[in-house]
């Protein structure tokens, strides 16, 4: 679609865009002094004195014949260095954790109300002594729920810790002759070790052999580029960070293998002698961390309000001559708004379902990750390792003009012919799968077919398919020894290597393989039936059939191509070098498929998401072609795509509108040229591909899709994803296939690599979300009918209907049992929360919104920074700080900032208007109502009217107030006169039942919480048990409490108020559920509104490829 952008569209459209350009980063370069001071003099010695100091047996030629050490030494050298582990970096003390879990504002808050009450008993002992209790009672609450919380913390530390125990950093070792894999702290000095690209250098290490081996050591040097290593034979004597024999602990090769030894390991290494480099804890919040922050400093803003504002109403009004009851009142108006159990629900909540999660082997290192995976927007992932098996398999080859089918398939056409060796290219295909690889094997004494191949997916499947026609591998591949070598990196995307294999016009032999692509660009002939023939638009058009054949299948497709080395320009003895190797006019030999299957469950899983509203797409290093082959067989891509279009309708790609498709694959090679509105274009369409990516574009796709709002998740198993993986809102890392790096970069592991693991987190997530707010939203509904009565004792004025002790009971009681409760809740409906869109959607108005607010204030900044630094440059000077908190105390008066405010936005928050409706006006209401009507009928039974009660208290003020022990007779509205003793039961009547009152109809309220899509009774409210165990401990403590004569002192209670009154608050806790039936009715609507469409299309069924696997490894 062709258009001219306007300015103004140009402006919105990079908005928002605009801090991605300017974040350029410039990483120190500058080298640590202390690295100077360390003691490392190995990488000074010669191989020999090396093996000798280290007492182990090394081959610098090859490096795979060395003999390592022996079992029995290795366990020997364990026992006397130890474990090879750096010393954990220095955390938060147990004391100083307690600390801060102590100094939160509810915790500051009920400390400083009880150290008040301590004040009024200073000031007049006799008269306050009864706020020795309620003084003790607030301070001890505040430490108390510290520690409660504190606890909590330290639990969930452990639990994780035990979790990522599960998953050691691991090696490749060589002792006795064979190469095997041991957990990085076995490692002993005089090791020898096998490190590759993804690896993360497990110790200190010097080389002895290398193949293009380049590491980075920007952790510890500030090098942001990778720095080449390889072995000196005479040894180093450079400084030991620019020693090129050197490699170091926690470092990570980022292309190229070596061999080396170990000479350091633990807190003897570089990094360990290194007290600089070992980082302490960050203090990022997570957004649902930052989200109950707001709500505490809200609550706690209101409550302080609240107290301020009725206190001086009442030392004002009618308790001008008692400051003392008037502070306590304010006292327990801060009680009644404070959830003071609230931090230790969040926690236990979020570790609850960590565990949980974990027994569906999801491993969450943070324990606030659990909900953010449930916030996803967008899931960006890996093909291969994540979506797909990473078991490659060969199934087509085509040279000279000819297809052939190496692996029984129905997806071959009729007349595709069957492979074998002596076809014309075959034999040359296959040396170059033998001759041009890096795989290993863990053992050379057994036949091929049983050995176990180390090496990535691609090139162990190659090596497979040549094992089987390559009579003796091991002696071909000596026979025909490397010369010269150029591995594989992202970059390039070809591997090159130089073979001593003769030939009539020399004695060496140069193979290339990689993508197509690279591959037939070095190419300026091609073998056609063993004879050499120019590359003319005929081969090219038959190439292209051949490569739409393959990768229209789904397979990954790679090239090949010799160059018989004439001996003239290389003779024999040539050294080679990395500015002198033949890099084109290359042969072109064939092309090669290999199937890599997507994994059992992976298309059900997609499908699910996508139900979710959540957006799945693949950002992949394969062919665009390959990629989206494999995507449409695993519901990513259902659509078409404007070229698929266009090949349908016989139209030009030019020619298809963007409104005409949902689909779109995006080539790694246009990313670096995208502007802000092509971004915008691509992120609106429903199923999106990236392809030919390098790590850099995934790092770029993931900072745009965070620019307009998304929240993504991006999971991959290799070194290469572990920049975009750190960079996500969740990170995913897979487990067994996963890079050391990737798993340390990410904040999630599936420990069995089962993409379909992540559906399960996220209905976790969401859950989790649903339980919490649920627990704040019964939490805080007692609020109003705490509150409101309290008002009513100074505003009427009436006797208090509930003290400022049972109002903490009821917070710390029987509430905090049942808040936990909801942790155990289950889904509400079958598929309820996996068929509603996420909790902060991003759609075209959400997107428009955010880049209309980034314009503004990006314009903002720059007309302030014009005025402040009074130039004319065209590119304004950074506002200063001053400038910023000018702009920042400007903002609240002006009328855009209030326009953001009352927005409109499909946002769901933690704590939102509608859940704050329903806890304070109608639930809270209703609560408030049941407390008060038992109020006044338990004191209209005791013979009190409610103009008895106004009446009564009006004269607290005056030197015989009522409802003391020392009260004069009370004459009530029928004439009746009422005595000292009576009057005093009938308060404690009166509180009793308002705290009774609470307590019932909160039980009532459990139900009503969970009321969303279904109403609030049937089979769902036996669900949960824990539901029932914490009403029954709170019915507990609530009848002990009120009915308990030695407590009465403290609590105020009687056990003179008959069991027939709690009639009263069942029968409005019966009301509520009814109200709350009809709030569900009345929601019901929107709510099926809300939910993700059905998406036509989907395959909610498993692919024939992998139920047929599915079906072999159970037979």
């Amino acid at each position: 679609m062709h258009r001219e952008l306007t300015k103004e569209d140009r402006e919105l459209a990079n908005a928002g865009y605009s801090h991605l350009e300017e974040e350029k980063e410039k990483k120190a370069g500058g080298k640590d002094a202390d690295l100077d001071k360390v003691d490392i003099i190995e990488h000074t010695l010669t191989f020999s004195a090396l093996a000798d100091t280290m007492a182990t047996s090394i081959e610098p030629k090859g490096g795979s014949g060395s003999a390592g050490l022996t079992v029995s030494e290795a366990q020997t050298r364990l026992a006397r260095d130890g474990k090879n582990v750096l010393t954990p970096p220095k955390k938060k003390s147990a004391f100083r954790k307690y600390l801060d879990c102590l100094l939160t504002m509810f915790n500051i808050l009920l400390i400083v109300a009880g150290i008040l009450e301590y004040v009024l008993l200073g000031i007049n002992f006799h008269e306050n002594f009864q706020n020795t209790y309620l003084g003790g009672i607030l301070i001890a609450v505040a430490f108390l729920n510290a520690f409660i919380e504190f606890y909590q913390l330290q639990k969930s530390e452990a639990i994780l810790a035990s979790f990522l125990a599960m998953i050691p950093p691991s090696c490749r070792v060589v002792r006795d002759s064979t190469l095997i894999t041991v957990p990085a702290a076995d490692l002993v000095k005089g090791d020898v070790v096998l490190v590759r690209m993804g690896d993360k250098t497990p110790a200190d290490m010097i080389l002895f052999w290398a193949s293009d081996l380049k590491v980075d050591n920007s952790s510890l040097t500030g090098e942001s580029e990778p720095q080449e290593r390889l072995p000196l034979p005479d040894g180093s004597k450079a400084r030991v960070v620019e020693a090129e024999n050197l490699i170091f602990n926690s470092t990570l090769v980022v292309s190229g293998e070596a061999y080396g030894v170990v000479v350091r390991t633990g807190d003897h290494t570089l990094i360990g002698q290194i007290a600089a480099l070992t980082g302490g804890e960050s203090g990022n919040k997570s957004p649902l961390g930052v989200e109950i922050s707001r709500f505490v400093v809200m609550v706690s803003t209101i409550a302080v309000i609240f107290a301020i504002v009725f206190f001086a109403v009442g030392i004002s009004t009618v308790y001008k001559s008692n400051g003392a009851a008037t502070v306590t009142f304010a006292v327990s108006i801060l009680v009644a708004f404070v959830p003071e159990g609230l931090p230790s629900v969040v926690t236990l909540l979020l570790s609850i379902a960590a565990k949980r999660m974990a027994a569906e082997n999801v491993l969450v290192k943070d324990l606030q990750g659990v909900e953010t995976l449930g916030s996803l927007t967008l899931l960006a992932t890996d093909k291969t390792g994540t979506l797909t098996r990473n078991q490659m398999t060969v199934t087509n080859l085509w040279s000279s003009g000819k297809m052939y089918t190496a692996f029984q398939s129905n997806n071959d056409d009729a007349d595709t012919e069957a492979f074998t060796i002596d076809k014309p290219g075959m034999r040359e295909m296959t040396d170059i799968s033998a001759l041009n690889s890096r795989v290993k094997f863990d053992k050379t004494d057994v036949p091929f077919a049983k050995r176990q191949i180390l090496g990535d997916a691609t090139e162990t499947g190659l090596a497979r398919f040549a094992g089987r026609y390559i009579q003796d591998y091991d002696a071909h591949q000596q026979k025909h020894p490397k010369v010269f070598e150029v591995p594989f990196n992202s970059t390039n995307k070809w591997a090159l290597v130089i073979i001593d294999k003769p030939h009539t016009d020399g004695q060496y032999t140069s193979y290339i393989k990689g993508a197509p692509e690279r591959v037939l660009a070095k190419c300026t002939t091609y073998l056609n039936n063993g004879v050499l023939e120019p590359i003319t638009p005929e081969f090219k058009t038959q190439y292209d059939e051949a490569y739409d054949y393959m990768a229209s299948r789904g397979h990954r497709v790679i090239a090949c191509a010799q160059l018989l080395l004439p001996d003239s320009k290389y003779p024999t003895g040539h050294a080679f070098s990395k500015t002198d190797y033949p890099s084109a006019e290359y042969c072109f030999v064939g092309l090669v498929s290999l199937e890599d299957p997507p994994k059992h469950g992976v298309r059900e899983a997609i499908g699910k998401l996508r139900l979710a509203g959540i957006k799945v797409m693949m950002v992949t290093g394969d062919h665009p072609k390959t990629a989206e082959a494999i995507a449409r067989k695993i519901n990513l891509i259902l659509g078409d795509t404007k070229e698929s279009l266009a090949k349908k309708t016989g139209r030009g790609v030019n020619e298809i509108y963007e409104d005409e498709v949902k689909a779109v694959v995006v080539h790694g090679d246009d990313i670096d040229k995208l502007q802000g509105w092509e971004w915008d274009n691509i992120f609106s369409k429903e199923e999106i591909v990236f392809a030919r990516t390098s790590p850099q574009h995934k790092l770029e796709i993931v900072k745009r899709a965070q620019a307009l709002g998304h929240v993504v998740g991006v999971t991959g198993d290799g070194v290469n994803d572990s920049p975009a993986l750190k960079k996500a809102d969740l990170g995913i890392a897979m487990n067994i296939s996963g890079s050391d790096v990737s798993k340390e970069a990410a904040n999630m592991i599936l420990l069995d690599d089962n993409f379909a693991s992540t559906v399960n987190g996220v209905q976790e997530g969401r859950q989790i979300f649903v339980n919490l707010k649920r627990s704040i939203q019964y939490t805080i509904s007692h609020s109003t009918p705490e509150v409101i009565p309290q008002l009513l004792y100074v505003v009427v004025p009436i006797p208090l209907p509930i003290s400022a002790i049972l109002i903490l009971v009821i917070d710390l009681g029987f509430e905090l049992f049942v808040a936990l409760s909801f942790a155990w809740d289950p889904p509400e409906t079958k598929d309820g929360l996996m068929r509603m869109p996420p909790r902060k959607p991003v759609n075209e108005r959400s997107i428009i919104s955010l880049k209309k607010r980034a314009l503004r204030r990006t314009k903002t900044l720059r007309h302030n920074s014009r005025t402040m630094s009074m130039t004319e440059s065209l590119t304004p000077a950074k506002p200063s700080f001053i400038t910023k908190w000018k702009l920042m105390l400007k903002t609240p008066f002006t009328r855009v900032f209030w326009e953001d405010v009352f927005e409109h936005s499909d946002d769901e928050n933690l704590v939102d208007s509608k859940l704050l409706s329903y806890a304070y006006l109608e639930a809270g209401v209703i609560e408030m109502l049941g407390s008060l009507v038992g109020y006044f009928v338990v004191f209209f039974k005791s013979g009190f009217s409610p103009s008895d009660l106004r009446r009564a208290q009006q004269a607290f003020s005056t030197s015989q107030p009522f409802f003391t022990k020392t009260s004069p007779d009370f004459i009530n509205y029928q004439g009746r006169s009422i005595s000292a003793a009576d009057q005093v039961t009938a308060l404690a009547r009166a509180q009793s039942i308002v705290y009774l009152s609470i307590f019932i109809t909160q039980c009532f309220n459990v139900f009503a919480v969970k009321a969303k899509f279904t109403f609030p009774f049937g089979r769902q409210v036996l669900r949960n048990y824990y539901n029932f165990a914490g009403i029954f401990c709170g019915a507990c403590l609530g009848i002990f409490i009120i009915y308990t004569p030695p407590l009465h002192v403290v609590f105020g209670g009687t056990d003179k108020l008959s069991p027939l009154y709690w009639l009263i608050p069942c029968a409005f806790g019966v009301l509520l559920l009814i109200w709350t039936s009809i709030r569900v009715l009345l929601l019901r609507k929107g709510l099926e509104q809300a939910r993700v469409k059905d998406i036509h299309g989907l395959m909610m069924f498993p692919t024939m490829r992998t139920m047929s696997i599915a079906r072999t490894k159970t037979k």
